[in-house]
């Protein structure tokens, strides 16, 4: 049966962003849960089965991290996370346990609502349309969601296939931080260009040095650049 109403647990410690966040969100027709704590959240999860998690790093009794890989290993529910440090070093981390994306406090609530309905509009896409796509040996499959390099599969998260289809469009062709946050979060996104950043770090660590390589194009971009001896073909 379909669900009407989506279910995001938000979870932090901080009672006015709580309240503000389930302000914002059921303004946009979210039911919301809410947590205060790591072990809370877990307890919560279960019980309501949410389609998104809004996750806090810092958490009494059970950090952000720890609460992510918890939540990783019970099932592949988005993960929002959210972290008042600047640093990038806590976004790779988040990333590499398996959240979706991150936001850095203070953050515009607009801006987290906007981010959620992105996640969730793509999590909704259960098959999209399109031939396999491929770059010398690496080979993108919108249809299925699913990337190899050889026999080699791609362990990618949601937004970093995403990322990689895009630029596997148009090999070669450098696309700029602003094109890749319209294409892949999509026009109603406000981020910052440094989400791309992040997330082209991971996806080349994950392409790794027999698949073709993510160029940066300083000031302006990215691109993929096939292996020499090959061209791009389509099925």
């Amino acid at each position: 049966m379909l669900r009407v109403m989506k279910t995001i647990l938000v979870v932090d410690d901080e009672r006015n962003i709580v309240e503000l966040l389930r302000l914002y969100l059921e303004k946009e027709g979210y039911a919301v849960v809410s947590a205060s704590d790591g072990e809370q959240a877990l307890v919560l999860y279960e019980r309501n089965d949410p389609d998104l998690v809004v996750l806090d790093l810092m958490l009494p009794r059970m950090d952000g991290f720890e609460v992510c890989r918890e939540l990783r290993r019970r099932g592949d529910t988005p993960i929002l996370m959210l972290t008042a440090r600047s640093e990038d070093v806590d976004a790779i981390v988040g990333l590499e346990l398996g959240a979706d994306d991150y936001v850095t406090k203070p953050f515009n609530p607009r801006a987290l609502v906007a981010r959620v309905k992105a996640i969730l509009r793509r999590t909704d896409v259960t098959a999209k349309g399109g031939r396999p796509i491929h770059v010398g040996d690496l080979k993108v499959d919108p249809r299925r969601r699913e990337a190899f390099v050889g026999d080699r599969s791609l362990d990618l998260r949601a937004r970093e296939f995403d990322l990689l289809a895009a630029l596997a469009r148009d090999p070669g062709v450098v696309l700029t931080r602003d094109a890749l946050l319209e294409n892949v979060w999509g026009t109603d996104f406000p981020g910052e260009t440094r989400t791309v950043d992040v997330h082209v770090a991971e996806l080349r660590k994950k392409l790794g040095s027999d698949g073709p390589q993510l160029e940066t194009i300083r000031g302006v971009g990215y691109r993929l650049v096939p292996p020499p001896r090959n061209a791009v073909a389509a099925e």
